[in-house]
């Protein structure tokens, strides 16, 4: 005779009856017949533990890749994030996976339990397997476009037309950097092949993304060995050109240089 704890059991069960508490759904499973795996065997200790969710990883987990989107339950959740169910196409959720905090929205989130709540169903994409560990990573945040490339379309459009609710340009010195970006800007001028380093406009997103300074590199083609970087902080963010001789490698590598250097 073993021990099957209820954190072992399949999310099967749960997924069937999702009004039922746990102890309710083990007391109905009295005389079923179900496959486990052997988790632990202590012959000293007379201990069989048993494992209905590993059993049930061994035979289903090679159905997963990343990359897969599923139709996910949510089963409890945690500060770190909320534990899900995934939906098979026999329409049973076999396995559990993990959507961290960080993947669940775009938005700066400070508690999951504001946007996730149990039995919320949703779609996530599959962003990571950890086989050692019977892990699965999925993600909401991957399957909705970077807010960053509504930005590029619109806030900050490349055809030069803007909103004028959302748009500010004009002399670069009229334009507040964000903070720390100054700095940044300045050590960009140290380096060489780039000549010139200023603030063109700036606009601002619906949503916080982060809160920290984040730099990106637009994939725009150069206009008269002119580069686009993005600067953005909470709902901010400014349009740089950068006039260099470097091509995209190059600005990539000066602009990882000048990071190592600034605190």
């Amino acid at each position: 005779m073993g021990f099957l704890p209820f954190p072992q059991l399949s999310p099967v069960h749960a997924s069937k009856e999702p009004e039922k508490s746990i102890q309710e759904i083990a007391q109905g499973l009295i005389g079923s017949i179900m496959s486990v795996k052997v988790i632990l065997a202590d012959e000293d200790n007379k201990k069989l533990i048993l494992s209905e969710k590993e059993a049930a990883w061994s035979k289903f987990s090679k159905q997963v890749n990343v990359g897969d989107i599923f139709e996910v339950r949510v089963g409890y959740v945690e500060d770190y994030g909320a534990f899900v169910h995934l939906r098979f196409p026999d329409g049973l959720y076999r396995l559990t996976g993990l959507i961290h905090v960080s993947e669940v929205s775009w938005d700066l989130i400070q508690d999951v339990r504001n946007i996730l709540k149990v039995g919320d169903e949703v779609r996530a994409k599959v962003v990571g397997i950890d086989w050692g560990k019977s892990r699965i990573n999925l993600s909401i945040r991957q399957l909705e476009e970077d807010p960053l490339l509504e930005t590029l379309d619109k806030v900050i459009p490349q055809d030069g037309s803007a909103d004028p609710d959302s748009m500010s340009g004009g002399d670069s010195g009229s334009i507040e950097p964000l903070p720390g970006l100054e700095t940044i800007l300045e050590e960009l001028l140290q380096e060489d092949g780039i000549y010139d380093v200023r603030i063109s406009r700036q606009g601002f997103e619906k949503r916080v993304v982060s809160q920290d300074l984040q730099l990106w590199l637009s994939n725009a083609p150069p206009t008269n060995q002119r580069f686009t970087l993005l600067a953005r902080a909470g709902r901010q963010v400014q349009e740089i050109h950068l006039t260099t001789s470097l091509d995209q490698e190059g600005i990539k590598k000066a602009l990882q240089r000048v990071l190592e250097r600034v605190p």
